[in-house]
C-alpha cells in the first residue's frame, strides 16, 4: 500500500485491499474497457441497521439448514447471526486472536465449513501469524454443529507457507462441488512481485490450491489424484492454477459449477479469470491483457487472458469479487456475476455467453469500502462496507 495512497490520503487508515501501486506512471493498460451498460436500476439497502462489525472481509453460510451467517473479522474473531430472525446483534463464534497478525492486508481473512458440518462439525480458516510471517490454513471443530460454538483449542494446522512480505495474502477458501478446498494465494506482496513468485511452481505463492482434507496422505490433508502437476518434480502438488498476483475471492457458480476469481492489479488493470486446472494467468509476465515485466513483447504464449478486465483510470484501483447470483429477489441479475471496487465503490454485473462477455452492466456507485460479498442459503447475496462495519444488500429500484 503505498503510491496509490498518496493520492487518496482519507483511505489511510482504511484500504484493506489495494496491491502496492508502483510509483511509475501507467504504462501499459490504459486502453479504455469495454463499453458498459450505465444504467443505474438498483439501490442500497440496510437490512439490518443493528449488526455492525470490527473490519468484516468475508462472510459464508455453513449450508447446515440452519441459515445462519458467519462473519469474519479481520482481527481474528468469527462472528454469527441468523438473517429469517430479523437480527440486532451477532454471537462470537471463535476467537483467535491471540494467534493473528492483523492489520493492512494481514489478518484472518478466510473461512469454509466442510461440506458435511453437520455431522462433523469441521470448518477451515486462512490466516496470518508471526514471527515467522506466515499462512496458515488450518481445521476447527464444532461439538455440536446445529447450534454450538466452535472450540478454539481444536485447531490442526493443514500447512503453513512463509510471507516475504505484509501484503499481497490472498484469503479466500471455498469447497468445490468436488468436495475438494481451494484456497486464494497471493504473490508474497511488494510490488510488481519482486521474486517472481506467481510464475514459480515451486512455492505456493500467487495461486489456487486445491487439497482433500479428508485425506491424510499429507498428514493432515492430501493431494486429489487429478490435480495438474502430482508427481513433476519440484513443483507444489497442491498447485490448480497459478500466474494470480492477489486474488482477493474466489467463488464457484453452483449452477455452472465454475470457478471464477478476481485478481486486484498492479497499476492500471484489475481483472477477473475464469479459473481451469493447470492454467497460467500471466503474472507479472502480464498484467490483465497486457504486458508488465517486460512492459513490452512479453510472452504471450501458453496464458489464459481475463473474461474482463477494466483500467483504473477513473478511480476503479482494487477489484473485490463476488458470486454469481442465482437466487430468486433480483431476478434480473440471474446468472450473472456481481463484483464490485473497493476504492470506487461501484460495483457491477457481468454476464457471460457461451464464455464470452456479453455485458458488463453498472449497478450501483455507492458500495463504499467494499471489502466483500457474502451469500445465504438461499443464494441472496450481501457486502460489507469494512470502514463502518456494516452490512448491506440490493433491490431493485422503483420504476
Amino acid at each position: 500500500m503505498k503510491h496509490i495512497l498518496r493520492k487518496w490520503t482519507i483511505w489511510s487508515a482504511l484500504i484493506l485491499l489495494i496491491s502496492c501501486k508502483e510509483s511509475n506512471p501507467d504504462g501499459p493498460g490504459t486502453s479504455a474497457p469495454p463499453p458498459v451498460n450505465q444504467q443505474i436500476s438498483y439501490q442500497i439497502k440496510e437490512p439490518f441497521p443493528g449488526l455492525k462489525f470490527s473490519s468484516p472481509v468475508e462472510m459464508v453460510n455453513a449450508g447446515d439448514g440452519s441459515n445462519r451467517l458467519f462473519v469474519v473479522e479481520q482481527n481474528g474473531t468469527i462472528r454469527f447471526f441468523n438473517p429469517t430472525q430479523n437480527p440486532s446483534s451477532s454471537n462470537v463464534f471463535l476467537d483467535i486472536r491471540s494467534k493473528v497478525i492483523s492489520g493492512g492486508e494481514q489478518g484472518l481473512l478466510g473461512l469454509a465449513f466442510h461440506p458435511d458440518f453437520e455431522t462433523n462439525g469441521y470448518f477451515f480458516v486462512n490466516y496470518t501469524r508471526p514471527a515467522p510471517l506466515q499462512t496458515v490454513i488450518a481445521r476447527y471443530k464444532v461439538n455440536t454443529p446445529a447450534t454450538g460454538l466452535a472450540d478454539p483449542q481444536s485447531e490442526t494446522v493443514l500447512f503453513t507457507f512463509a510471507q516475504p512480505f505484509g501484503n499481497h495474502n490472498g484469503g479466500s477458501i471455498q469447497f468445490s462441488p468436488d468436495g475438494y478446498l481451494y484456497v486464494a494465494t497471493g504473490d508474497g506482496g511488494s510490488g510488481g512481485d519482486p521474486q517472481n513468485n506467481a510464475q514459480n511452481k515451486g512455492n505456493l505463492l500467487g495461486k489456487i490450491l486445491r487439497v482433500d482434507v479428508n485425506s491424510s496422505g499429507k498428514g493432515s490433508y492430501g493431494i486429489p489424484a487429478d490435480n495438474p502437476f502430482v508427481g513433476e518434480s519440484g513443483i507444489r502438488e497442491e498447485i490448480y492454477a497459478y500466474g494470480l498476483r492477489n486474488p482477493w475471492k474466489i467463488s464457484f457458480d453452483p449452477t455452472t459449477k465454475q470457478l471464477w476469481a478476481a485478481d486486484v492489479g498492479q497499476n492500471a488493470r484489475e481483472e477477473i479469470d475464469l479459473i481451469t486446472k493447470g492454467g497460467d494467468y500471466g503474472w507479472r509476465r502480464k498484467e490483465g491483457n497486457d504486458c508488465y515485466n517486460p512492459s513490452m513483447n512479453c510472452q504471450q504464449a501458453g496464458s489464459i487472458n481475463p473474461v474482463w478486465e477494466y483500467n483504473q483510470s477513473k478511480g476503479d484501483r482494487s477489484i473485490t469479487g463476488g458470486y454469481v447470483y442465482r437466487g430468486k429477489k433480483l431476478a434480473g441479475l440471474t446468472g450473472k456475476y456481481i463484483y464490485g471496487d473497493y476504492v470506487s465503490g461501484r460495483m457491477w454485473a457481468l454476464e457471460l455467453v457461451n464464455g464470452a462477455t456479453s455485458k458488463n452492466t453498472l449497478l450501483t456507485e455507492g458500495a463504499s469500502s467494499l471489502s466483500s460479498f457474502g451469500v445465504d442459503e438461499q443464494d441472496e447475496f450481501y457486502f460489507f462496507n469494512r470502514q463502518s462495519g456494516k452490512l448491506f444488500t440490493l433491490a431493485a429500484s422503483p420504476l
